[in-house]
């Protein structure tokens, strides 16, 4: 696992070419160790990153995706008769506050919070934390997303208050959780897509490595369509 952060396909949208936004709204994922936990930061929705030796699955629609598609994709995913474990991705229908995820987890293992403070017409980052066993590591998975923004450097104004604004609203505990990874038998994760509030499931093959699958959540206000987050509103100043 490296020391320093890396890049994994960084590529910039078309329109933000000489738009000058800083490296976290710049590159599709980032993947840095602190304290013995990997934390990936996927910024916007981007073109699909180039295949590579690492991450072989996926969890989450890809860009440019239907909805309606992905969603009928996940209920499929959740076949079968199998008792193995299964990485899984859970999608909520609106944003929950971090206290709330053991209960939205229904007991089950959870490896990963997804954070994204919902801002509108404004690009705010989304931050996937990896968290070890127990419900502790995902209350304060948004204490642990606004620390890792706030370690950012920025290439202009704009961007050092989305940056702000973020770090502001996830300490202050807000309902900015997306989403869940978490690690269930695959009746375990039919009933939890059964439960009010969860908007999809989808299963990973039981064969899928912790650590080779890419996740790109499915946001609560996306429509139709997987497309980038507009970035053309003002900034709140709190």
């Amino acid at each position: 696992m490296p020391a320093e952060p890396v890049i994994a396909g960084a590529q910039a949208d078309d329109g933000d070419a000489g738009h000058g936004r800083f490296a976290l709204r710049n590159a599709a994922v980032y993947a840095i160790t602190a304290i013995g936990a990997v934390i990936l930061l996927v910024v916007a929705f981007r073109e699909p990153p180039p295949a590579s030796a690492v991450a072989t699955d996926r969890l989450g629609p890809a860009p440019g995706e239907q909805v309606e598609q992905y969603l009928i994709d996940a209920r499929t995913s959740l076949d079968g008769a199998d008792t193995d474990q299964h990485w899984a991705l859970v999608s909520f229908t609106e944003y929950v506050t971090p206290q709330q995820l053991p209960a939205a987890a229904e007991g089950l293992r959870i490896s990963g919070v997804i954070q994204h403070v919902p801002v509108d017409r404004v690009q705010t980052p989304v931050i996937t934390v990896a968290t070890p066993g127990g419900d502790e590591p995902a209350v304060k998975s948004g204490e642990a997303a606004a620390g890792l923004v706030a370690a950012q450097r920025f290439r202009d104004q704009r961007s050092a208050d989305i940056a702000r604004l973020t770090e502001s609203r996830l300490r202050a505990g807000c309902a900015c959780t997306a989403g869940l990874v978490v690690r269930g038998t695959l009746p375990q994760l039919r009933d939890l897509a059964t439960q009010p509030g969860v908007r999809a499931v989808q299963a990973l093959p039981a064969d899928a490595v912790a650590g080779r699958f890419a996740v790109s959540p499915l946001l609560p206000g996306s429509g139709d369509t997987v497309t980038p987050i507009p970035d053309d509103g003002p900034v709140p100043t709190e």
